[in-house]
């Protein structure tokens, strides 16, 4: 993806004087673009997101959004001169009592701060607000009239976990499967599919990232389909001897590219905001692959 610059360009005739230029911004600054955008409010109760490392008056001319804060994807920010990392995943979601420079998350947290890179998280809040992980996976796939399939307890109607939403007109399984490989960043899992490759789905729920805690909300939903990732084995086997004439159908893909999505937009939206306050910053996408798989090998496969 081409970086996404919020800078506000002159009409060619028009000399800036300095109080229309773009100014400067300051990691508080873009904390608050991210609160507007993603408020932390929406976060699940066991999560954990918001600023990881930086100083808030710290000035911020790049930013990078990427799904993980992995060490590669760390390097990746700080050789690109980004002042501001923001990960979908959390670096340090549970407790941790040392981040001594020899275990991973300790060189990950050293790394960012030394170099003077802040790192912030947008997880939870980040899939369940408007135009969130979710949001952008439903339009990719064409749904239309879309809800959440759990409400967010403190937020907005159309605000909460997973979406579900109706095709314009019914697909077979098979190619709405293909739809859905289509459109994701190509990872070594690719896409698994459980149900009949001819039957017709419309009423389709999907949620970025694993979901299979989800499945009483689906049935609930009437979907005819569900796409998510991570499926486990004994969640998906128990969904597949509940289904009602084989519905919901499930197709399950990779967690990473499944959120994946959300970056060129969750980009875009800061930009916008960025923009409009006259604030002036380059963001930029991650190109880095942090899925944790390299290959596969199927029956009749390579």
């Amino acid at each position: 993806m081409e970086p996404v610059n919020s800078d506000v360009a002159a009409e060619p005739e028009d000399v800036p004087d300095a109080a229309e230029s773009p100014a400067a911004a300051t990691l508080g600054q873009l904390m608050l673009a991210v609160e507007e955008l993603w408020p932390e409010s929406l976060a699940e109760a066991w999560d954990e997101v918001g600023l990881v490392a930086g100083h808030p008056s710290a000035e911020v001319t790049r930013v990078m959004f990427a799904v993980d804060p992995t060490l590669e994807v760390i390097d990746e920010a700080i050789e690109w001169g980004a002042e501001l990392l923001i990960t979908h995943h959390p670096l340090l979601l549970k407790g941790v009592t040392s981040v001594a420079a020899n275990t991973p998350k300790g060189r990950a947290v050293h790394r960012l701060i030394e170099s003077g890179t802040a790192l912030l998280t947008v997880h939870t809040n980040g899939d369940s607000a408007v135009g969130g992980v979710s949001d952008v996976l439903a339009d990719a796939l064409g749904l239309e009239n879309v809800s959440p399939l759990t409400p967010a307890a403190d937020g907005l109607p159309e605000e909460g976990i997973g979406r579900v939403g109706d095709l314009n007109e019914s697909i077979t399984l098979g190619d709405f499967a293909a739809r859905v490989f289509g459109i994701l960043p190509s990872v070594a899992g690719g896409v698994r599919v459980s149900g009949d490759k001819d039957g017709l789905v419309q009423r389709v729920a999907v949620c970025g990232g694993a979901g299979d805690s989800l499945f009483d909300e689906v049935r609930a939903s009437n979907a005819d389909l569900y796409v998510t990732a991570d499926l486990r084995h004994h969640p998906a086997s128990e969904a597949r001897e509940a289904a009602v004439n084989g519905r919901p159908y499930l197709i399950d893909v990779s967690h990473f590219a499944s959120e994946w999505l959300w970056l060129p937009a969750a980009a875009e939206a800061l930009g916008n905001v960025l923009a409009d306050q006259g604030l002036d910053v380059e963001i930029r996408v991650s190109t880095t692959n942090s899925d944790p798989w390299d290959f596969i090998l199927t029956p009749g496969g390579d």
